[in-house]
């Protein structure tokens, strides 16, 4: 099946900069200021620090916990960004989220050249900034963990399935970039990109009916660059684990989380449509005025091969029991090509009454979500540290009007307009939201404060922390994961406290002050409370006021 692409225009290397440079503006701000996240950022963190400082890149720990859930690569990635800008002693978290701004920068640049290629200039400009600006993909760039990385790889393996799929007698990059993205997402989160790519190419082969076209992936020299790519590893770790990794990725994580919710993780079917309005936002609104256009076009390949990609793997992840907001992140950039083809090639029939009516429902949905989104700094500033920030007010109104002017806009028929409106407000939100108001929010983000009270107080160099109650992997990160003790209870940290008085300090939540004072009186000692710190550990909700303790001299010796 040959098609002739209906794009025309190209992005010049003036083009790609202009992108570069406005997607660094959105992404950038917050990404060293955002303390390590719990509990996911940090623990991959800890076990690329781990990792750097044992020389081990092939056993992944916490600790010494086994970390079996993900494979190798996202750790190399971290433990290259790290090694590079040479922070591996100061445990910066902003290098280990490089791999993550680069993954959403290559998802960017490569929905822009998708959107260009079938839709034109405009187009590709338009796909390119809505992913960059969507609220949950700001989040994920700031965010030292998988799914960047795992957007990008699935991206490059779309962009190379969709043009072999158009146009089957191509260049030889497309099998190449088609095979090796495979095997990179494999190292990043496993057989997932299997699950979005595979559901895509199973579609279009039950749509089409035509088998032909696959001959041009070349698998017969595809399949062994896949296999060198992600194989070794595998091996490797099947060899050193003894099965292990095999047993508690596949069996336990994935497999685990197709049947039954993880760690609270659960939703009911319907549950990203749900959260549409809010994760893809400001481009919701775009993509689902879209929904019509592109079943009209829906004979086209292009639209085909966007529909391909986003409904099947959508209504698997809305079947699977586990569920978190960025699981369905891999279709944004079909989802934001199909809105600009929308905006910048109209013409479609007119849709039916009824499906007007749905999406007059939803251009107000769409707008109580904008007002959340521009109310969500001053308020979260409000709730959480009990201040109005009149900058954050400000921010809110400058995010506001823009929406406001988008969908307007849109519902006047004025829609390139309504597009730019849409991404300034995206633009401002994201900045506002991950810059502006989350690092500003010190009650919530315990642990650095923890750490500052143990670098004031501690008289070694390092100071060894035992903590209880609060055992957030943030902490074991910042502290130290060799000079961190997540103690079993208030009787473990006086124990572990009372063996080494001179260089350790103990963190204690009033929840179990009464339980550690009276393990701390039988064993003789005496105690100086060094430091209080309170707010509320966001992991689990629970409110905490935090004693960090010394141990002194004995009460025998005392006497």
């Amino acid at each position: 099946m040959t098609t002739k692409l209906s794009g025309t225009d190209r992005l010049g290397w003036k083009d790609w900069l202009i992108l570069v440079v406005l997607s660094a503006l959105v992404l950038l701000p917050g990404i060293s200021s955002l303390p390590p996240v719990d509990r996911d950022e940090s623990r991959y963190a800890v076990a690329t620090s781990q990792m750097l400082e044992s020389g081990d890149f092939i056993d992944i720990r916490f600790q010494e916990e086994q970390r079996y859930l993900q494979p190798a690569g996202i750790y190399w990635l971290q433990s290259l960004a790290v090694a590079v800008t040479g922070t591996g002693d100061d445990r910066e978290i902003w290098a280990h989220r490089i791999p993550s701004f680069l993954g959403i920068l290559a998802a960017v640049l490569m929905t822009g050249a998708i959107a260009t290629r079938l839709f034109g200039r405009h187009a590709g400009y338009g796909a390119a900034l809505l992913v960059a600006t969507a609220f949950a993909v700001g989040f994920e760039a700031r965010i030292a963990k998988t799914d960047a990385v795992l957007l990008a790889t699935i991206t490059a393996a779309h962009l190379a399935l969709m043009r072999i799929y158009l146009e089957p007698k191509g260049h030889w990059w497309r099998p190449a970039l088609f095979w090796a993205a495979l095997g990179g997402g494999m190292m990043i989160k496993g057989p997932i990109i299997l699950l979005f790519v595979g559901l895509t190419l199973l579609a279009l082969l039950i749509w089409d009916r035509k088998l032909r076209w696959l001959g041009a992936l070349k698998p017969l020299w595809g399949v062994p660059l896949f296999l060198a790519i992600a194989l070794p590893w595998y091996i490797a770790i099947g060899i050193v684990s003894d099965g292990g990794f095999y047993a508690e990725a596949v069996g336990d994580s994935l497999m685990g989380k197709v049947g039954e919710s993880q760690q609270s993780h659960a939703g009911p079917p319907g549950y990203y449509l749900g959260l549409l309005s809010l994760s893809f936002w400001p481009g919701s609104l775009f993509f689902v005025f879209a929904i019509w256009s592109a079943w009209t076009r829906r004979a086209e390949p292009a639209t085909r091969y966007l529909i391909a990609w986003i409904v099947p793997a959508w209504i698997a992840y809305e079947l699977i029991a586990t569920k978190l907001p960025h699981y369905v992140m891999p279709l944004y950039p079909a989802m934001a090509c199909l809105a600009v083809a929308a905006i910048f090639q109209p013409g479609e029939k007119q849709a039916p009454l009824w499906l007007r009516i749905a999406a007059g429902l939803y251009a107000v949905v769409w707008l109580v979500t904008s007002g959340f989104v521009a109310a969500f700094g001053a308020a979260m500033m409000q709730w959480s540290e009990g201040r109005l920030s009149p900058v954050l007010i400000a921010a809110g109104v400058a995010i506001l009007v823009p929406a406001l002017a988008a969908l307007g806009l849109y519902l006047t028929g004025r829609k390139p307009k309504a597009l730019a409106a849409g991404l300034v407000a995206g633009g401002l939100s994201v900045v506002t939201v991950y810059a502006g108001t989350l690092p500003r929010l010190d009650t919530l983000f315990l642990t650095p404060r923890v750490v500052a009270a143990v670098d004031a107080h501690g008289d070694c160099a390092p100071t060894r922390l035992v903590t209880s109650a609060y055992r957030e992997p943030s902490l074991v990160y910042l502290q130290g994961p060799y000079d961190t003790h997540l103690a079993t209870g208030p009787a473990d940290a006086a124990d572990t406290l009372a063996d080494d008085t001179a260089c350790t300090l103990a963190l204690i939540d009033s929840s179990e002050a009464e339980a550690f004072l009276a393990q701390v009186e039988s064993r003789g000692l005496s105690l100086d409370a060094l430091a209080v710190i309170e707010g509320q550990n966001y992991s689990n909700g629970d409110t905490m006021s935090l004693t960090l303790y010394r141990g002194g001299d004995s009460v025998a010796n005392g006497e």
